[in-house]
C-alpha cells in the first residue's frame, strides 16, 4: 500500500493510529466511536488497522474532534489532544 499524505496531512499508515489514539483518549469503543462519526464499527477497524482510508468528510470531522478536545474544560484531555496534535502534526520550521 502506498503512503500518501490525506486532508489531514497524516500519512497513511499513521492516520490509523491517530485514530486509535483519538478514540481511546475519549475512551469510547470503536461502535461507539463509529457512531459518533456516522460509521460502522467494520470502517473505524479497518481504518485503524490500515486497511482502509478515512474519507476526507472523516478526516474533517476527526479534526474537529480534536480541536473540542483542545477547548475542553478537563485539562487532562486539552493536554492529551496537544501531544496529539504534535505526534500526528508535527510544526515545520518555517525559517529559511
Amino acid at each position: 500500500m502506498p503512503f500518501h499524505q490525506d486532508y489531514l496531512g497524516v500519512e497513511q499508515p499513521a492516520v490509523g493510529q491517530l485514530i486509535r489514539e483519538l478514540r481511546q483518549t475519549l475512551k469510547l469503543t470503536q461502535e461507539k466511536f463509529a457512531t459518533q462519526l456516522g460509521v460502522t464499527f467494520p470502517t473505524i477497524n479497518r481504518w485503524e488497522n490500515g486497511h482502509a482510508t478515512p474519507s476526507p468528510l472523516a478526516l474533517k470531522q476527526i479534526d474537529t474532534l480534536l480541536n473540542q478536545l483542545s477547548e475542553s474544560p478537563d485539562a487532562t484531555l486539552q493536554k492529551r489532544s496537544q501531544t496529539i496534535r504534535e505526534k500526528y502534526f508535527p510544526t515545520k520550521d518555517l525559517k529559511a
